[in-house]
């Protein structure tokens, strides 16, 4: 199976390094939360939130062009241009370093907290070592060789995991411990990722190519407007919360604003697999037919797994919530319902067939149009009702939007109808199953079993509810049996 070069295994291997990445990224968040004070706490998430957002700035588009150049290149040709492009990100992070350092006071005073001075001064030379570690995935799923994500992931995140939390339990520190566990576990990261770029091309001599640094950058940079416009739209509520409402509704809102991780880690995975496809069909003969059906395919199978979970979580986010975080953390399962609710529309993966043309400035000017939008209405939702869930009300309203806006773009440059993008069918029947079995789920274990121990709660409910999913699978006509016929058979489609 590690070899199989079909579409679904591909997305397996992919999804199962991020499923380990998240979850170990979860470990590290409920220690922490329970370990540092929540100022602390707070502090050590808006210094991530930094972080993650000038990330997408300098990273320069730079890591989503391997899945774009490379499938139109041979392999010895490839070689040369993923050295090429690393030590272009090693440039990008030496310069990330120095401004994450030299502005971290005004940094700290834009979000109104003093303490982010120091943190991010310690934090500055982390994006130095992990700049040049972006792009695994795009160079792995071009050449069909995605278990090395599965396995460079978490091996990654397990480094990171202990070198973050060891301090903390250990020497029972305060968050700049965590902040230097980052330091140290960067530099291992670095290494591992320099080996791992190397291993598709492993007795592969290089060779020259005609593709040039301006070419690569007339691609990437679009992406930089619109990686920035994205940071800002995702940035909007964070900051207004963190700005308005304080560190303390800062960290309910981090720790409970986030998607289901299933849903992220299959769509992410699906268009790290779906760009470097789609981008062979657009050089070739541009069959929009077979493009659509590759489509449908995709989100058939994402609605097939995605759908129920949303059901289930969002019925019992409160003791998901408590479980992961403590109590006190309970008012995180409102932002958590929230976000829920975008989940729905986030299973539309619809980045790959605008990169995969090479629209990269339309993709920038629809985020532009966004971000404005909003920034504009999350200003006035602070005004009208001065509460921090209003704010995530209106963060999921402007996302659902952009989903629309991109599937109406996508069908008006295809030519294709615009409800023929979504399996309807599917998703009636996915979602009609769903709200039946938990339904009986919820009002069996409250009659039969209502215990206290919020795990006993979740782990006989959950284990129910995907049992008689699957058993009343063929009364609704969904195939979940065809989910994972893939992995037992040998020829690739």
């Amino acid at each position: 199976m590690y070899k199989s070069t079909n579409n679904t295994i591909q997305t397996f291997w992919v999804a199962l390094g991020s499923l380990s990445a998240f979850g170990l990224a979860i470990v590290s968040s409920a220690i922490l939360s329970r370990y540092l004070a929540k100022e602390d706490y707070g502090t050590y998430r808006q210094i991530i939130f930094v972080y993650s957002t000038l990330l997408v700035v300098f990273s320069a588009g730079l890591p989503r062009v391997f899945a774009y150049f490379l499938p139109r290149y041979s392999l010895s040709q490839g070689k040369t241009i993923v050295k090429k492009v690393s030590l272009v990100l090693v440039g990008c992070g030496l310069l990330f370093s120095i401004c994450l350092y030299l502005f971290s006071g005004l940094i700290a005073r834009i979000l109104d907290n003093e303490e982010l001075e120091y943190g991010l001064k310690v934090f500055s030379i982390v994006p130095f070592f992990l700049l040049p570690t972006l792009g695994i995935e795009g160079i792995f799923s071009t050449y069909k060789k995605t278990i090395y994500i599965a396995i460079y992931n978490t091996l990654t995140r397990f480094v990171m995991l202990l070198c973050i939390i060891v301090p903390v339990i250990v020497y029972d520190g305060n968050y700049i411990n965590a902040l230097y566990g980052w330091v140290v576990a960067s530099v291992f990261t670095f290494v591992i990722a320099i080996l791992f770029k190397s291993l598709p091309f492993k007795g592969i001599s290089k060779s020259k190519t005609d593709l040039k640094i301006g070419e690569i950058l007339s691609y990437s940079l679009p992406l930089v407007g619109a990686g920035i416009w994205g940071v800002v739209i995702k940035s909007s509520d964070m900051f207004y919360i963190s700005r308005f409402f304080g560190e303390e509704a800062f960290a309910e809102y981090a720790n409970g604003f986030t998607s289901l991780p299933f849903v992220t880690i299959i769509t992410s995975s699906a268009a790290v697999v779906l760009m470097p496809i789609f981008s062979k069909y657009f050089q070739g003969n541009n069959n929009t037919k077979e493009i659509l059906n590759v489509w449908l395919n995709a989100l058939k199978k994402s609605t097939i797994i995605i759908y129920p979970l949303i059901i289930y979580f969002f019925v019992y986010a409160d003791d998901v919530v408590v479980l992961l975080f403590s109590e006190s953390y309970l008012n995180s399962s409102i932002y958590f319902r929230i976000n829920l609710i975008l989940n729905v529309f986030n299973i539309i993966i619809f980045a790959p067939l605008f990169l995969a043309t090479g629209r990269t400035k339309l993709y920038a000017n629809v985020h532009m149009f966004l971000a404005l939008a909003i920034w504009l209405t999350g200003y006035l939702v602070v005004i009208v009702f001065n509460s921090p869930t209003a704010i995530a009300y209106n963060s999921v309203a402007i996302h659902i939007l952009k989903v629309i806006i991109f599937i109406y773009l996508a069908s008006r440059i295809l030519n294709i109808p615009f409800l023929k993008f979504f399996p309807l069918r599917q998703i009636g029947r996915s979602l009609f199953q769903s709200f039946v079995v938990i339904g009986f789920v919820y009002f069996s274990y409250a009659y039969l079993v209502n215990s206290d121990s919020i795990i006993i709660k979740l782990l006989v409910t959950f284990s129910a509810f995907c049992i008689i999913l699957l058993a009343t699978g063929k009364f609704f006509r969904i195939d979940y049996y065809g989910m994972v016929k893939p992995f037992f058979k040998s020829q690739d489609n």
